[in-house]
């Protein structure tokens, strides 16, 4: 057991801290704070090293550029149309930025018809005679000289009888003289008029004039 002497020498051999080392119920708050603070922002740290990449993973990817076509631009035009319960009421879209070039078709080129020649009557048929008159007023017309005027007479009451609209079926002759093609007469070959004037005119250049032609007539029966 030890003795009172001993526990005081005990007691004095305990060395005392200085005042300024001693711990004060203030200085221990202040550092429980801090290291409070300090663990605080070690838990944000450690959340955000993980949210992180999957934050960046989850954003939406940047767009491409879409190159604009002129498909593109039509196709939206398209689709922006306005439908109403009565019908397809559609919103005119707005193309004036757009030209459309159509092609033209040629235009065909003109085919020249030929002309007629006289004689037959042209495309709608034979211009048939139908006016007066009498043989001597025709021959005069014609400017044939009276003293052929029995020649004519002859030949033309032999070939059409003095009919002016006379035509042979078989060989298309005409008139007055039968004039073979009928399509040579100048004017028109069913006209008494037109039709001695190109007797005259045939007669000369193949007989020599009218009494010729007679006189091969009576041998031939045809000239």
């Amino acid at each position: 057991m030890n003795s009172r002497n001993d526990m005081i020498s005990e007691r004095k051999s305990v060395t005392t801290l200085p005042a300024s080392r001693a711990l004060s119920p203030r200085a221990g708050t202040v550092r429980r704070r801090v290291a409070g603070v300090v663990a605080g922002v070690a838990v944000v740290g450690f959340a955000a090293a993980i949210v992180a990449p999957t934050g960046i993973a989850l954003a939406d990817p940047p767009e491409a550029a879409v190159a604009e076509s002129m498909y593109s631009v039509a196709l939206v035009d398209t689709q922006d149309l306005t439908v109403t319960v009565d019908g397809a009421a559609i919103a005119p879209a707005d193309r004036g930025a757009f030209s459309v070039y159509v092609t033209p078709k040629p235009t065909p080129t003109p085919t020249a018809k030929p002309a007629s020649t006289g004689g037959g009557g042209g495309g709608g048929g034979p211009l048939f005679y139908t006016g007066g008159g009498a043989p001597a007023e025709w021959m005069a017309a014609a400017g044939i000289a009276e003293s052929d005027w029995g020649y004519v007479d002859y030949i033309v009451s032999h070939e059409s009888g003095w009919n002016p609209n006379a035509t042979n079926k078989s060989s298309g002759a005409c008139g007055l003289v039968q004039a073979l093609p009928c399509s040579k007469v100048p004017g028109n070959g069913y006209d008494p008029v037109d039709n001695l004037r190109w007797g005259t005119g045939y007669a000369t250049s193949r007989y020599g004039g009218w009494a010729g032609a007679y006189a091969f007539w009576t041998k031939n029966h045809w000239w």
